[in-house]
C-alpha cells in the first residue's frame, strides 16, 4: 500500500506548488502532444496538477486521475468542479466522468482508484498520450521508477521532486542536523520499496536519458515567505517529527530547534526555501 496524504495537507501546499512548477516545461510538454491529448496523472490526490496544467495546455483534453485513496479522488472531482465554476466554466457529469466546458474545448476527467505500489505495467499508461505526476518521484524506489520508465512510450512529466536543497532564514546551528535526519526519513519505504528521496531528480534524469529520451529539467523551488505561517509551521513540525524518528538520540536538540523555529514564525522572523526539480522526458521519434 503506497503512502497517502490528507486533503488538508494537499490544500495547504497547493498554492506553493502552483507558483513553483515550471511553466516552461509545461509549454514544452504541450507542444509535444496531439490536438486532443489524453493524460494520466499518477498520484493525483485532489487534482492540483490538473488545475494547474489543463489551462496551460489550452485545448480539448482528457485526463485519468489515478490515486490509491478513493476519498481523495472524490475530493478531486468536488474541487475541480468548484474551481471550474469559479473560473466561469460549465461542468457536466455524464456517467462517471466530469466534463469541464471551456472556451478551449471540453476537458474530460475520469478517476481510477488503484494503488500505485503495484507494478507500473498494470497501469493503463499506453492508453494515454502523456504520463504526468507531481510530488511523486521522491516517494518511489529505484526499481519502481525503472519499471515505470520501461513501461512508458509517451512523454513523461514529473513535477516537484525534492532534490535535497533547503535554506532556512535565519540560519540555525542545527539546520544541518535536521536536514540529515529528514533526508534519512525520506529514504524510508513509502510502499514502493526504499524511497529515492532527494536522489529522485538526478536518478530520473539518468534513467530516461539512458533510454534515449530527450530530457529537460528545471528548478521548481518552494519559496515560503515570512507571512506563510501555516505552511512554515507544517514544515517545522514535519521536519522535527521526521528527524526525531530518524535520530532519536538527538531528540533534545531537535525539540530545541523546533521550539526556536516556531517562536520565529510567531514573530514573523522565519522564511524557507525548499529545493525541487521538474523533469520532462520526450521519446525521440
Amino acid at each position: 500500500m503506497s503512502e497517502t496524504f490528507s486533503a488538508d495537507w494537499l490544500s495547504l501546499r497547493e498554492p506553493f506548488d502552483r507558483v513553483a512548477r515550471s511553466a516552461k516545461l509545461a509549454a514544452a510538454l504541450a507542444s509535444a502532444l496531439p490536438t486532443r491529448p489524453r493524460l494520466i496523472d499518477l498520484g493525483a490526490g485532489t487534482g492540483s496538477l490538473f488545475r494547474w496544467l489543463a489551462p496551460l495546455l489550452a485545448r480539448a483534453q482528457a485526463w485519468t486521475l489515478v490515486d490509491a485513496d478513493a476519498a481523495l479522488l472524490d475530493e478531486a472531482f468536488f474541487r475541480i468542479a468548484t474551481w471550474a465554476e469559479a473560473n466561469g466554466y460549465r461542468v457536466t457529469t455524464p456517467g462517471r466522468a466530469m466534463l469541464v466546458h471551456t472556451p478551449h474545448g471540453a476537458w474530460r476527467v475520469e478517476a481510477l482508484a488503484q494503488d500505485l505500489a503495484t507494478t507500473p505495467e498494470r497501469l493503463p499508461l499506453r492508453e494515454h498520450d502523456a504520463v504526468v505526476c507531481s510530488a511523486l518521484l521522491d516517494l518511489v524506489s529505484a526499481p519502481w521508477l525503472e519499471a515505470l520508465a520501461s513501461a512508458i512510450r509517451s512523454p513523461f512529466a514529473a513535477f516537484l521532486s525534492v532534490d535535497g536543497r533547503e535554506v532556512w532564514l535565519p540560519r540555525h546551528a542545527d539546520d544541518r542536523l535536521l536536514a540529515r535526519a529528514f533526508a534519512r526519513d525520506m529514504g524510508r519505504d513509502k510502499g514502493f520499496g526504499p524511497a529515492l528521496g532527494p536522489r529522485a531528480p538526478a536518478h530520473a534524469l539518468r534513467l530516461f536519458s539512458a533510454r534515449g529520451h530527450r530530457v529537460l529539467s528545471a528548478p521548481s523551488d518552494w519559496i515560503i515567505p515570512r507571512v506563510g505561517h501555516a505552511m512554515l509551521r507544517a514544515m517545522v513540525t514535519g521536519h522535527a517529527a521526521a528527524a526525531a524518528a530518524a535520530l532519536p538520540a538527538a531528540a533534545d536538540r531537535i525539540d530545541a530547534w523546533r521550539e526556536r523555529r516556531l517562536d520565529q514564525i510567531a514573530r514573523g522572523r522565519l522564511a524557507l526555501r525548499i529545493g525541487h526539480r521538474d523533469l520532462l522526458a520526450l521519446p525521440r521519434s
